[in-house]
């Protein structure tokens, strides 16, 4: 007799909706399905704070649907899905009138799924750099990630991350401030979070704001701060003739000369040498050789 080879008796082809959803529920694989809108909840701990305009997506939803699935959890205590990462496909759904919308549900904790929502965001750039500091530091309050473990867990340098979280030295008052400025680029609020004192931070605001402060200079500013204002160094005049027969050298006791200054100078000492008829050179101011 041949042996009977294919699926138990006991199964069956077809099976209703939760059959592939139950095989794969306990490995925490994801399972691609439609949700209505209403059991779908934003993350409450969602990262981005500001979702943009959604007019265009909107309309591109409305014309062509979703394209990409919503990452959803299911939360048994709310019986509802949380968002992992979709979240303006999920506004602008709702808005083009969808009543249900494409879901990847996949089992996570907390610790995952702002994991999973801060680097989706860090990826498509949708983060503005407070935003970013801020997810970045709850992943480290909320789970005692070091910094090394959020680099690792988001694919950055180390280095980066440490810069990111220290543009929450910036008080939130003055974070509105560089709001309403457009002062957003990161290396710019870099060189405020970096200065000692809020009233030094408002003050870097108030330079960039009125045209600028080069990474030099804030730098500078920053050592005074520390080991107090340098000493002037005195501004130094040169000059070698192509043949290199003589060097000529000046220098003077401040640090800036301007062309009329020195060229007043030169002529000065050419008319001390011109009028020196005892040979004390060394009263007149030189020394010669």
């Amino acid at each position: 007799m041949l042996k009977r080879i294919g699926l138990p008796a006991t199964l069956k082809m077809r099976h209703d909706a939760h059959y592939v959803e139950s095989l794969t529920s306990y490995s925490g694989a994801a399972v691609g399905r439609m949700i209505p809108v209403e059991q779908i909840r934003p993350n409450p701990d969602q990262p981005r704070k500001a979702l943009g305009d959604l007019r265009e997506l909107t309309d591109s939803i409305r014309e062509k649907g979703v394209l990409e699935p919503l990452l959803v959890r299911f939360i048994a205590r709310e019986d509802c899905f949380y968002i992992i990462s979709g979240e303006r496909r999920y506004h602008a759904s709702r808005a083009a009138g969808l009543r249900e919308v494409p879901c990847i549900e996949k089992t996570a904790d907390d610790a995952e799924t702002l994991e999973i929502g801060l680097i989706e965001n860090l990826q498509r750039k949708d983060l503005t750099a407070f935003e970013e500091a801020e997810g970045l530091d709850r992943l480290g309050t909320q789970f005692e990630y070091t910094h090394d473990d959020i680099a690792r867990k988001i694919g950055r340098a180390r280095t980066s991350v440490t810069e990111t979280l220290s543009l929450l030295h910036i008080p939130e008052a003055l974070r509105k401030k560089c709001a309403e400025q457009g002062i957003l680029t990161k290396s710019l609020l870099l060189q405020i979070a970096r200065q000692p004192t809020e009233k030094k931070m408002m003050e870097t605001i108030q330079r960039i704001m009125q045209g600028g402060l080069t990474r030099d200079e804030a730098r500078r500013e920053r050592q005074e701060h520390v080991t107090g204002p340098q000493r002037p160094q005195p501004f130094l005049f040169q000059f070698e003739p192509e043949d290199e027969e003589f060097k000529f050298r000046i220098q003077f006791k401040k640090s800036h000369v301007t062309r009329d200054e020195l060229i007043s100078t030169l002529r000065e000492i050419l008319s001390q040498l011109e009028g020196d008829s005892s040979g004390s050179s060394s009263k007149k101011g030189y020394t010669a050789a």
